[in-house]
């Protein structure tokens, strides 16, 4: 797909893969609509000179109102979607509340699939289009502590390729990408999660959100692993411009490298892997 006259709506687009890849790819030609949840980011961005609006995807109003703001702006056509504004919620599964859970399931997948179908509809009318998922190595590989977000991203992963095998017959292409460690914003977002909707004092694993906070706290790469956005945005490239896109991008070596080992690895051998990972 060419670059020339296409558009994207980007989700998530404050800060992080989203900000990058609204910027990269805006120099490279696309008409971007970047959307952000906090009114304070749209000004930002758009101070900076960005098409930005207002979409959180928790919310069925907030959707609907940015979809028909980026038709209006496209002149009723969208060429991509990267759905990309998520955000990683810790804790233990039995310290999870029927609440936390519906939380990031709103975020992390029911918006995103209520967004995809809107943007389908528009995409069938126009005969083509691409859609890419940013997923995680997460949504394959389930790590402790990390429940929320595996089962969103799982999930993710199971409704992306569903939709996949069901567009087979239309010119609309869907991808994931699954990024491992990545410098943005997320660890900073999940140490606020963590202390608003865990209840440290209660928990039999109370030692342990100590160190958790302790090492979300801390600033620069999460790892030595860690890649910047344009990782993910060289991935994102090819989704987008590619005759026949690949249904799923590894980004970084430790995606490449569970990938690997739950091919070859039965599950009690994977577990402890992780589980030492993890710890």
């Amino acid at each position: 797909m060419s670059s020339e006259s296409k558009s994207i709506l980007i989700t998530g687009a404050s800060t992080g893969i989203g900000y990058y890849c609204a910027k990269a790819l805006a120099r490279d030609g696309w008409q971007v609509i970047a959307s952000c949840r906090n009114p304070t980011d749209v000004s930002r961005l758009q101070a900076e000179g960005f098409t930005c609006i207002q979409l959180d995807v928790s919310s069925s109003e907030s959707i609907l109102s940015a979809l028909r703001k980026t038709l209006s702006i496209t002149g009723g056509t969208l060429d991509a979607l990267f759905n990309n504004g998520a955000y990683g919620q810790p804790g233990a599964v039995e310290d999870l509340s029927r609440d936390t859970l519906r939380k990031q399931f709103e975020t992390n997948f029911f918006g995103w699939c209520e967004l995809t179908n809107e943007v389908i509809k528009v995409m069938h009318q126009q005969g083509h289009g691409r859609i890419v998922h940013n997923s995680s190595v997460l949504g394959f590989a389930a790590m402790p502590f990390r429940g929320a977000y595996n089962a969103s991203k799982f999930a993710l992963e199971g409704i992306t390729d569903t939709l996949r095998l069901e567009l087979a017959d239309t010119n609309i292409h869907v991808s994931l990408i699954e990024p491992g460690p990545i410098l943005s914003d997320f660890r900073k977002n999940a140490l606020k999660a963590l202390e608003q909707n865990i209840d440290f004092n209660s928990s039999r694993h109370g030692f342990k959100y100590a160190a958790a906070v302790n090492r979300l706290s801390k600033p620069g790469p999460a790892s030595k692993f860690t890649l910047g956005p344009e990782a993910v945005y060289k991935k994102l490239s090819h989704a987008l411009h590619a005759k026949r896109p690949k249904p799923r991008y590894y980004v970084t070596f430790p995606t490449y490298l569970m990938g690997y080992l739950k091919r070859i690895l039965t599950t009690r051998m994977m577990d402890n892997i992780l589980g030492r990972i993890s710890s």
